[in-house]
């Protein structure tokens, strides 16, 4: 029996209300994220839809009071929630000009214009467009010897690179509660774009558990990351600047091994290979595996999932395991340059965990430390093209390309300084 006007614009409203504001609880914190995200990020496509068939609705006679009085306030929300989208750009930018300075531009060759600035309206038609004739991507490359798990995906203008190029390399790590996911489903909008600007872009497997407890995840982030700094210089890629991204676990696996470069013990086999990167650009990351912060919500996370099912032990047999695994706990001096991204509206990852290790790391650290917290936006806002992933590829796009520039130039710096004066 197909729904009828009125339910359908009830079950609108409430997927609207869930969006603006997210059940609570951790209990409910799936289903409102999986409600909430795909709400959030497909607005536009709701909106059109709920006005769509409400006209058809009226010209059948089959719209009552109630249902368009629905009808109506849903596309209130969803208008607010798209509105919410666009200001993602805005926040964003603000983000990195308090962080880096208002002239961070200056070093962008070529600088950002209004149009690239813009909400990319054509590309938001299909939202789930995946390939990109301005990239070639060779799949399925081993970087271990644990099969499907270790392999690897490798991005590279479609117009060619030749080995030893010296383009700059991102490194992205998919999400999934260390327990799914594959390389080819997460990142790939940023991976696509950058690809076609001329980067190398990196996607890997690795393994998940329950088959395979902690800390095999984040040695194979490192095994991959010592893959790269071997083997990318073919591929056109320069193995002195790789910077790594990725979002929700694999945001923790990212700032977790931007923080513990070359560390022995999650280097077994391979304890001399270098495993740094120039940069970190997590999302929706798990920054408190051992609950040190005091948010109930870690404390939840820690004891109902991540110990039964990621390390398999409980925190009270061995809290330094969790602490260990902790990012908000591995920041040092030496932590590279960050640059954050949470949604306010996280069900998943209370964004509390974000602003605690942001502020843990300007504390600490003696990088640059960007954070950007994005309004009304879910877990995994950066999945597929849409109007508030757009803006954080581009923001993420000006982020690196001043982090590669900045980086080249205090190469050129070294190099001045370093020769002999020819007049001593």
């Amino acid at each position: 029996m197909a729904m009828g006007f009125l339910r359908r614009r009830l079950l609108t409203a409430a997927l609207t209300a869930n969006a603006l504001r997210p059940l609570p609880g951790y209990e409910a914190a799936v289903p409102s994220f999986f409600a909430g995200w795909l709400t959030t990020e497909l607005a536009p496509h709701v909106l059109a839809g709920t006005a769509a068939d409400t006209v058809l609705a009226v010209r059948r006679g089959r719209a009552d009071r109630a249902g368009l009085a629905l009808a109506a306030v849903s596309a209130v929300g969803l208008a607010a929630i798209l509105a919410q989208s666009r200001r993602t750009g805005e926040v964003a930018e603000r983000a990195l000009t308090e962080a880096l300075g208002t002239d961070y531009q200056d070093v962008l060759d070529p600088r950002p214009t209004a149009a690239d600035l813009a909400t990319p309206w054509r590309r938001l038609v299909w939202p789930f467009r995946m390939k990109d004739p301005r990239v070639h991507v060779e799949r399925d490359i081993a970087y271990n010897d644990h099969g499907k798990r270790g392999r690897l995906d490798v991005y590279t203008p479609a117009s060619g690179l030749q080995p030893g190029a010296g383009a700059p390399v991102l490194l992205q790590v998919h999400g999934g509660a260390w327990s799914i996911g594959e390389k080819e489903q997460q990142g790939v909008p940023l991976m696509h774009h950058l690809a076609a600007k001329g980067w190398v872009c990196v996607a890997i497997n690795y393994r998940l558990s329950p088959r395979n407890a902690w800390p095999a995840h984040v040695v194979d982030v490192k095994q991959a990351l010592a893959w790269v700094k071997e083997h990318i210089a073919s591929y056109g890629g320069d193995p002195d600047y790789v910077a790594i991204t990725g979002g929700s676990a694999g945001g923790h696996l990212v700032a977790l091994a931007a923080l513990t470069a070359g560390d022995p013990t999650w280097q077994p086999g391979f304890e001399d290979a270098d495993t740094s990167v120039a940069c970190a650009v997590p999302h929706y990351g798990v920054y408190d595996f051992a609950g040190a912060t005091g948010l109930r919500t870690a404390e939840q996370m820690r004891d109902r999932f991540l110990a039964p099912r990621v390390l398999q032990k409980r925190w009270s047999e061995d809290p330094e395991a969790f602490e260990q695994a902790s990012p908000l706990l591995r920041i040092t001096p030496d932590a590279p340059d960050f640059f954050v991204l949470h949604g306010a509206r996280d069900t998943l990852v209370d964004v509390e965990q974000a602003r605690l290790f942001v502020s843990r790391l300007k504390e600490v650290s003696e990088q640059s430390v960007v954070y950007a917290e994005l309004p009304g936006a879910q877990h995994a806002f950066d999945v597929f093209p849409s109007i508030r992933s757009a803006h954080v590829v581009r923001a993420i796009d000006r982020y690196l390309h001043w982090h590669w520039h900045t980086w080249r130039a205090g190469l050129d710096h070294d190099a001045q300084v370093d020769q002999p004066d020819p007049t001593a």
